[in-house]
């Protein structure tokens, strides 16, 4: 008789056949891959991109805003409005604003032109009516006509007041250019003592 010898097992050592990858498999792999890759990267990477876009556009706004030294075609921003009690009213186009500020005093300038209801709703607003207007009076100081340039010696029918008010409420001075009745154009310079 012979004799049968035992069978060896595999050494625990030795790796176990690797299964071959299909084709498919691996494209399928890849494409998880890249988009793992993707979302954990790139996306935080283009949001960081963008806010860094946004952030630098709006430090060129704010340059650009407080390196005025005159009157700009900006809208006054709304805390800008209800600070100096300048409401704006709809429609307004030629718009142009300003703003001044020390230890005594601070100054909004506005100018915009608007329809006479226009008018009518900005002097109401203000506390003010059409009738306390005076013609030929020039209502700003020599000082706030050089900041702002603006020259009321030309031809217009030129009509002004001046609102004063007790602090901390600020005090108006405006005056309306009526030679296009329709389409009057109005300057205000409102100030506050903070």
């Amino acid at each position: 008789m012979t004799m049968s010898l035992p069978r060896q097992t595999a050494s625990p050592h030795q790796p176990a056949p690797r299964r071959v990858e299909t084709r498919r498999q691996r494209n399928r792999r890849r494409a998880i891959t890249l988009i793992t890759i993707v979302l954990l990267i790139g996306v935080p990477a283009g949001y960081l991109l963008w806010c860094a876009h946004q952030s630098r556009s709006s430090g060129r706004d704010k340059a650009a805003k407080y390196a005025a030294t005159g009157l700009t075609p900006t809208y006054p921003a709304k805390v800008q409005r209800r600070l100096y009690q300048v409401p704006v009213p709809h429609p307004a186009d030629r718009l142009a604003s300003y703003e001044t500020n020390n230890w005594r005093t601070s100054r909004l300038y506005v100018q915009f032109r608007t329809t006479q209801a226009g008018l009518d709703t900005f002097l109401d607003a203000m506390g003010v009516k059409r009738s306390d207007l005076k013609k030929g009076a020039v209502t700003f100081s020599a000082r706030d006509r050089q900041v702002t340039g603006w020259d009321f010696q030309g031809p217009g029918a030129w009509w002004g007041l001046s609102h004063s008010q007790k602090n901390p409420a600020p005090s108006q001075d405006v005056m309306v250019n009526l030679a296009n009745p329709v389409l009057p154009m109005v300057y205000v310079v409102s100030r506050t003592v903070p």
